[in-house]
């Protein structure tokens, strides 16, 4: 019985059973076969109800004229004889010589409700006492027949109740008797006879269906019989955790052995990347070594961006937060470097609370290097931005459940506010991999990465959150229609270890610089020219006319200071 099972439903691996492609193919198209067979059944009875609908109306259309004439005939022969229980009772016995079902009836109903006549089979009343008026169960359809003989309209299509079987019938108002004369048929039994076709021709299908799907069971387990035999090798290289290459000698040439042979080619694709994947990281690489099959130890000048992001306060976070750091550190390098990459910038390295990425690495991109790594460094600052307002939101919600923060939630909830410097540089640098065949990174070197780091550090000096040098700039205004940036001269500097002053620059998003801010910038840049020209006077007055905090650096700087003899315009940074 257990191979039975498994050969018709499949064998379980890990608890977890793998069904046979054969037989999900006979199911899923049985199940369609039978779904549409039974549709399509369903709608042919629906048409036929349709027809034997419109020929019920007729034929109560015509039953209900030969009801109507009698009792117009039987009211003459009351006006003559009086014997009104005579005239009712000819009415009741015409009405059920004309009927073919056993529960037809015909009603004579008067407006109040109270029934003059009854012709039915069966018995829809109790028996009345004498002098019992019976009434018409239904008076939501009295109170509608009433309405419409109010507008004159004497005769209709109607539904109705009685004893809780439903009915469908025509009517029509006799003046002479002054009732609605009713013709009815009850639903149900008009509609049995074409139910039990439907249920017969049903069981036919569903017969037939099953017969068609072990029969085709066997048929497709014949010709899928090398999915099979592919299946059983890939589950034996699950269990040995190894990929091999299937015997597909006596295969049929058709896609299954097709399938087989991909799989195969596939295998051995995966064997020699599973090796390379250990060694590296990076997307460039990744695709370099599936094109080459093997890493070398070389690398080239290139022209690249780099960009460098510190988290602020890091010794302070560490201090507070102490093991902690590492999640808070994941929690906020898991989006930034998503963007990075969205950017098609690649990882340079992570050391503790700095990462450096590198752009321009692809060279078939149709994206410029230096604006992707703005656009980044802008990102990286709204993923900082988003995690400082979670930890805020977080915070009311201690408030709100204690009232307050103990000193050292305090201290935490400070310590897990990130804030990030970004600095970015570019030019030639060496990019390739170093190190030994056994083990081997993929890293760029040169003064563009120490420059790009010098330039983050600047970010705490000026108050601004991204600072780039002027070859950043130019090759955006250069290269980039439209640019989403302005970019603001901040100072020129020479950073320590250096024996020369370079420019640096806040690009700062054109959704962000608006009116006020245009005016602070005006009066920054009008300081920064007396600055450099050496009229420390004239630049401090249009400092003081600028509310941002990188003007306040130029005015601690100048304030009550001499202009050095020799004065260049360049600053020196004696820190790092």
């Amino acid at each position: 019985m257990g191979k039975l099972s498994e050969r018709i439903f499949g064998k379980k691996i890990n608890k977890t059973r793998i069904i046979p492609i054969t037989l999900k193919i006979v199911i899923i198209f049985g199940l369609f076969i039978l779904a549409s067979n039974l549709t399509s059944n369903y709608i042919n009875l629906m048409f036929n109800r349709s027809e034997l609908i419109d020929l019920m109306k007729n034929l109560l259309i015509k039953d209900l004229k030969d009801i109507y004439s009698f009792s117009n005939n039987q009211y003459e022969i009351y006006q003559f004889n009086t014997d009104f229980l005579s005239s009712v009772k000819n009415i009741e016995e015409k009405s059920i010589r004309e009927f073919k079902k056993e529960r037809s009836i015909a009603l004579g109903i008067h407006e109040d409700g109270s029934i003059m006549f009854v012709g039915s089979k069966i018995k829809l009343f109790s028996k009345s006492e004498l002098g019992e008026v019976r009434y018409f169960p239904d008076q939501e359809v009295l109170k509608s027949m009433n309405e419409n003989k109010a507008k004159n309209k004497l005769e209709d299509f109607i539904s109705f109740y009685i004893n809780g079987e439903e009915y469908f019938g025509v009517y029509k108002y006799n003046h002479k008797w002054g009732i609605y004369i009713l013709r009815g048929e009850e639903v149900n039994e008009f509609y049995e006879n074409s139910r039990s076709i439907f249920k017969n021709i049903s069981i036919i299908i569903i017969v037939l269906t099953l017969f068609c799907a072990f029969v085709g069971i066997y048929i497709l387990r014949y010709t899928l019989r090398f999915v099979k035999y592919i299946t059983n090798a890939i589950m034996k290289m699950n269990a040995n955790q190894q990929l091999e290459l299937i015997n597909l000698d006596k295969a049929p040439n058709d896609d299954i052995t097709f399938l087989g042979v991909s799989f195969n080619s596939l295998s051995s694709t995966i064997n020699n990347l599973v090796n390379i994947f250990r060694k590296f990281a990076n997307k460039d690489v990744a695709i370099k070594a599936y094109r080459d099959r093997e890493v070398k130890l070389e690398g080239a000048q290139r022209d690249l961006t780099c960009l460098f992001s510190d988290i602020k306060s890091f010794t302070y976070m560490t201090e507070t937060l102490g093991n902690n750091i590492i999640t808070l550190l994941n929690l906020h390098y898991d989006k930034a470097i998503r963007k990075i990459i969205e950017r098609e910038g690649t990882i340079g390295s992570i050391i503790g609370d700095a990462i450096l990425s590198v752009y321009g690495i692809f060279e078939d991109s149709p994206y410029n290097k230096s604006y992707q790594a703005v656009l980044s460094a802008y990102e990286i600052q709204k993923v900082a931005e988003e995690l400082r307002l979670r930890m805020h939101e977080v915070r009311e919600e201690i408030v709100r459940e204690k009232g307050a923060l103990s000193e050292d939630e305090e201290r935490v909830y400070k310590a897990v506010l990130i804030e990030v410097g970004v600095g970015i540089d570019g030019g030639i640098v060496f990019y390739g991999n170093i190190g030994s065949y056994e083990r081997m990174t993929n890293t760029v070197i040169g003064d563009t990465v120490n420059s790009s780091s010098r330039l983050e550090g600047l970010t705490r000096i000026y108050k601004v959150p991204v600072i780039c040098s002027e070859y950043i700039m130019n090759d955006i205004l250069t290269h980039v229609q439209n640019p989403e940036f302005v970019f603001i001269e901040l100072d020129t500097v020479k950073v320590k270890g250096k024996t020369i002053g370079k420019k640096v620059f806040w690009p700062i998003p054109k959704d962000y610089y608006n009116e006020k801010m245009q005016v602070e910038i005006e009066s920054f840049s009008r300081g920064l020219n007396f600055y450099y020209e050496g009229k420390w006077k004239e630049a401090m007055k249009e400092f003081s006319y600028c509310s941002l905090p990188l003007a306040e650096v130029f005015r601690s700087r100048i304030k009550d200071a001499v202009v050095p003899e020799g004065w260049n315009g360049i600053w020196a940074m004696n820190e790092k």
